[in-house]
């Protein structure tokens, strides 16, 4: 799963760098407006490549790591329905 994440942080970036560079090296030509609003969706794909990459899926279970209280990991694993992992 990481390294899907991270493939898909790297294309969202290539893309964000594209958009800028596209849109001041070639789109002013033709339109200052439209150069403009592809800096602007540029200047929001940062944040959303990095809330994907670091995003956690629901393989990735490190909310439900054994606290140490017995009792506690037993009634919590009862409620997720699955069995106790031995170590």
């Amino acid at each position: 799963m990481y390294a899907r994440r991270r493939h898909v942080y790297f294309w969202l970036m290539a893309a964000c760098l594209v958009l800028f560079v596209g849109a001041w090296a070639v789109v002013r030509l033709f339109s200052t407006p439209a150069a403009v609003a592809m800096c602007v969706v540029a200047m929001v794909v940062p944040p959303v490549a990095a809330v994907v990459a670091n995003r956690r899926g629901p393989e990735d279970r490190w909310w439900d790591d054994p606290s140490g209280d017995p009792k506690s990991d037993e009634w919590w694993d009862e409620l997720d329905r699955r069995k106790r992992r031995e170590r």
